[in-house]
């Protein structure tokens, strides 16, 4: 039997708590957040800046200049997914969105893979942002990176992010206020700056590849195709405004809100700076050839002067904390949400929440499985593949959605009923939210040696396919041996569709 501990003290509306338990819990979090609390998750996971300097430097060199025309279709795409999820955290209003909504749609045992790979795509994604942002502290201090050296930075960074959300979501709601604001502000200024006052290279730039499709086969289609697949690393992590359901004030209708105002302000500035980065670097050609490993910083530079590094370190450690902060907070509350059901090893003590209300059995998990992660940074080759695989898990969380989604619709098990329904424009919507999904799904793990450092392993070049594969297969095992889903079903908190429908 699922228990149902203490509830939180009365922070929300009791229309807000009402509503979580139709859906089978009681309130524990804290309702501390309103309309712009909830943005502020979803900006700073995301991250224009973080987002910008995942993908700038391969895409170039994968597609030269014209890889920048990837980015809007990216966000395009991402778009019609975000229709599906508005709908859902509509009707659905509550954390670990991706296990709960198929659980509801599909059934335990489909909504059991999805919240294992989503757990599985969030907690790589959290060791990526650590190890990413080791060079940025250290060059601070003007210290040589060293791998050793970068672990126990990263380390250091991930204990400290655990920390700060351990003390609740005020609190973390007032450190990220700061942090997402400093970054817009440098953001915006930056990239205006560097698009109207140091545009150094005609906009023709943009129209051509300077031959970097050579490590493509020559193929200008395969090489912009290798760029899509760049791209889609900038446009994951708004789902955290979903993760914080429980704790925003409102939840039904400033949850969906929020996930379009996330995704759109943040896409937007890291097309503008993308744009503005490639128009105003000094020399196109060294970046494309990868002589060139830091565009962003050397068109800054190069705009600003020597004078400018610094503080320009500054806005980019701001953004990581930021980004840190935000997804272990949002990844802690995934893990509460699924352990609430039993359904993963040591439930009772992943679900327990400590005297702030925050999820503390998910944060102590986050760190640990975070630590762990950092240990395959002492060889490049084995947390490339790990960074890798980030963004083909999320992608398959974001498929694995949208397919249970319409295969509810289809089957005329799930009308949507929360404040937004789109009826049949919504089943079309879906539909190509799918297709759209499957394709840069295959895209993004689909194996090429561009994509991967001269020299590679197979193993790095294939790690998206083998450990997309290999997170299935063991959460396929486990459902077979431990049966989560029969806990689901004789737990208080499990409603059918019938009994969801009629709500």
């Amino acid at each position: 039997m699922i228990e149902n501990q203490a509830a939180a003290p009365g922070t929300g509306g009791t229309a807000d708590d009402e509503r979580l338990r139709e859906l089978g819990y009681e309130q524990r979090l804290s309702r501390r957040l309103g309309m712009f609390g909830s943005i502020a998750m979803g900006f700073a996971t995301i991250s224009p800046v973080v987002g910008l300097y995942a993908v700038v430097a391969v895409g170039a060199a994968v597609a030269g200049p014209a890889w920048v025309w990837t980015l809007p279709i990216c966000l395009a795409g991402q778009c019609l997914l975000l229709t599906v999820y508005s709908e859902l955290a509509s009707e659905f209003p509550i954390a670990g969105g991706p296990y709960q909504w198929t659980r509801r749609l599909v059934g335990p045992s489909y909504a059991w893979l999805t919240g294992w790979v989503s757990l599985c795509g969030y907690l790589a994604a959290n060791t990526t942002i650590a190890y990413l942002s080791t060079p940025w502290l250290l060059g601070l201090v003007e210290v040589t990176p060293t791998p050793r050296l970068q672990v126990a930075v990263a380390a250091v960074f991930i204990l400290g992010c655990s920390l700060v959300n351990a003390l609740g979501i005020d609190v973390l709601r007032r450190v990220l206020n700061a942090g997402i604001a400093a970054e817009a502000i440098a953001s915006v200024g930056v990239g205006v700056a560097l698009l109207l006052a140091f545009r150094s290279q005609p906009w023709s730039l943009l129209t051509g590849t300077m031959g970097a499709e050579a490590g493509s086969g020559g193929s200008v289609f395969a090489a912009m195709l290798a760029a899509l697949a760049v791209g889609g690393w900038a446009f994951v992590g708004f789902d955290a405004t979903t993760m914080s359901s429980e704790e925003t004030r409102d939840a039904a209708r400033h949850i969906p809100r929020a996930i379009w105002w996330a995704l759109l302000s943040v896409g937007g500035l890291v097309i503008l700076n993308a744009f503005a980065t490639t128009l105003a670097h000094p020399d196109p050609a060294r970046m494309v050839s990868g002589q060139d490993v830091d565009p962003v910083t050397t068109a800054v530079l190069a705009a600003f002067g020597d004078w400018s590094s610094k503080p320009f370190i500054c806005v980019v450690i701001v953004a990581f904390v930021a980004c840190g902060l935000a997804a272990q907070g949002a990844s802690a509350r995934a893990v509460y949400s699924v352990a609430r059901d039993g359904v993963l090893p040591a439930s009772r003590f992943l679900r327990s929440v400590n005297r702030r209300h925050a999820p503390i059995g998910g944060t102590v998990a986050v760190t640990a499985v975070g630590w762990a992660g950092l240990l395959l940074a002492l060889d490049s080759s084995a947390i490339g593949s790990l960074i890798t695989f980030g963004t083909s898990g999320l992608y398959l969380v974001f498929l694995l959605v949208a397919l249970a989604a319409l295969i509810s619709r289809v089957r005329g098990a799930w009308t949507p009923a929360g404040h937004i329904r789109l009826g049949a424009a919504g089943t079309v919507i879906n539909a190509l939210a799918v297709v759209w999904l499957a394709f840069q799904f295959v895209n993004i793990t689909w194996p090429r040696a561009v994509l991967a450092p001269p020299g590679a392993p197979w193993y790095q070049i294939w790690a998206a396919s083998v450990l997309s594969a290999g997170v299935l297969a063991v959460g396929a095992a486990y459902l077979v041996i431990a049966r989560p889903q029969d806990k689901v079903r004789a737990g208080d908190a499990f409603a059918t569709r019938a009994e969801e429908a009629s709500q």
